[in-house]
């Protein structure tokens, strides 16, 4: 297959997107529109400058910037039909999709009403099963983290499927979330934590050990250390694994101790064929300009065979915090599609 074949085929493949932040799908054109709702002027250029690659402080500056447009639930109700428009053209059939809870407290905004206009609009697209994950601000420290437990806990919905927490793993000690952490398991919430993606393998082990968390973001620290990852793997705890996202923050050059890195040397096809637990997903597609289908682009160009990214698709599923009647559902939706593929 040529280039163009293999990006229809990426496409064509079903999917599920378990470590994708809705915030993070904003494409420079939205930002413009969003900004021009509140009197702010923006170029598309301007907007794209402010993607431009660098370090994981950077991106976090970035970050925040485009998430300064959110003002209001038309907001998030706009960036929400649009991701789901883009899951659908990329065959999703299915995504666990992270909201920055946190900056929404941050802001003085009110999170419920928020949600309820993104979920709305977002199930107006057909085709698409979108899932919501409940996330803080590691560095805001543990009493805002408890506040947006509190409330994924009081809304209490089908569609809320995990708490996570992101920002910078290095700004909290693991110890001072335990309390949070156990709040949800007593609640029955999945558990989800930012881990080893700029910090150490330590603080992927402290996850699961003092927090519970059933998956890790990231977690490429562990090509450090072979004991955590066979404690992983020991556990079945799967890595959501971002390829394009490490190289573009600058994660993956800082765990190997280098000024800059490329996709042949990222972890995932080692972690693949170790047994590791692992899913591919796209983290900030629209920030670090790629999708879900272009990360399988390049993992298969880093070596595995299609076979190989089946499997890793399916894994994407497996791993999903569904019903078992609702992932059987839509594993076999998955396998239909592939066979149709002409891959079984």
């Amino acid at each position: 297959m040529n280039t163009t074949e293999l990006a229809r085929f990426w496409t064509a493949l079903p999917k599920a997107e378990l470590h994708v932040h809705l915030e993070g799908s904003i494409e420079p054109p939205t930002v413009v529109e969003l900004a021009a709702r509140h009197g702010v002027t923006l170029t598309v250029e301007e907007a794209a400058a402010r993607y431009a690659p660098g370090d994981f402080a950077q991106f976090i500056e970035s970050f925040i910037w485009v998430t300064s447009f959110l003002r209001g639930p038309e907001d998030y109700a706009l960036i929400a039909r649009r991701f789901a428009e883009s899951m659908k053209r990329q065959n999703v059939l299915y995504a666990e999709v992270t909201l920055s809870i946190g900056i929404m407290f941050r802001r003085n905004q009110d999170p419920a009403a928020n949600y309820a206009a993104l979920r709305g609009a977002a199930a107006e697209v057909p085709g698409v099963h979108l899932a919501w994950i409940f996330d803080a601000v590691r560095q805001w420290g543990a009493a805002p983290a408890m506040e947006v437990a509190r409330l994924a806990t009081d809304l209490r919905s089908p569609d809320i499927v995990a708490y996570g927490i992101g920002g910078d793993e290095l700004g909290l000690p693991t110890r001072d979330l335990r309390g949070v952490y156990e709040f949800v398991g007593s609640q029955g919430m999945h558990r989800l934590i930012h881990a080893g993606e700029i910090g150490g393998p330590e603080l992927v082990r402290e996850a699961v050990e003092m927090l519970g968390a059933e998956r890790i973001g990231h977690g490429i620290a562990v090509m450090r250390d072979e004991r955590t990852m066979d404690f992983l793997a020991a556990r079945g705890i799967p890595l959501e694994v971002c390829p394009t996202s490490n190289l573009r923050t600058g994660a993956l050059a800082r765990q190997l101790g280098q000024a800059s890195a490329g996709y042949d040397q990222h972890p995932l096809p080692s972690f693949y064929r170790r047994g590791l637990p692992v899913t591919l997903s796209s983290d900030d597609p629209a920030m670090f300009e790629t999708s879900v289908s272009e990360e399988y682009a390049h993992v298969h160009r880093m070596g595995l065979t299609k076979m190989d990214m089946v499997r890793l698709a399916e894994a994407s599923f497996q791993y999903a915090f569904l019903a078992a009647v609702e992932k059987s559902a839509l594993l076999e939706k998955f396998h239909s599609g592939v066979a149709a593929l002409g891959l079984v």
